[in-house]
């Protein structure tokens, strides 16, 4: 069964968000904020290595950049497994901001569809 990390401090949309994801017979982990989602990756093992990290970018304790940033020093095979969320306009993000430098980003607000495929471009599936 694949598993996602969902980190957001939002309770409503990491609700939804767990929803949608058990639906699609997903196993389901939630963080409400940078610092718990760092400590949760820093201690995976094989039995719990995220597929897929669905994260915030504005986050408390710790932001969605500084997760992206942490684990491209710490686990890059991780990094490659964040989808940022952010209500941003990621067409006007600054050149070298995790926006424009981070290959997976959506805008929220976002539908299923675009999840979907989102989360297919990250697992290969």
């Amino acid at each position: 069964m694949p598993r996602v990390l969902i980190v957001d401090d939002e309770p409503g949309l990491r609700f939804a968000l767990k929803r949608w994801f058990e639906r699609q017979q997903w196993q389901v982990t939630e963080a409400p904020d940078g610092g718990r989602a760092l400590d949760l990756l820093r201690n995976v093992t094989d039995a719990t290595i995220p597929d897929v990290i669905v994260c915030d970018l504005h986050l408390p304790v710790r932001s969605g950049e500084e997760i992206v940033h942490a684990l491209r020093r710490e686990q890059p095979a991780l990094a490659a497994r964040v989808l940022l969320t952010t209500g941003d306009a990621v067409s006007h993000a600054e050149p070298t901001s995790v926006l424009n430098t981070h290959p997976h980003v959506l805008q929220k607000p976002f539908d299923l569809a675009t999840l979907r495929a989102a989360v297919e471009r990250i697992t290969g599936a």
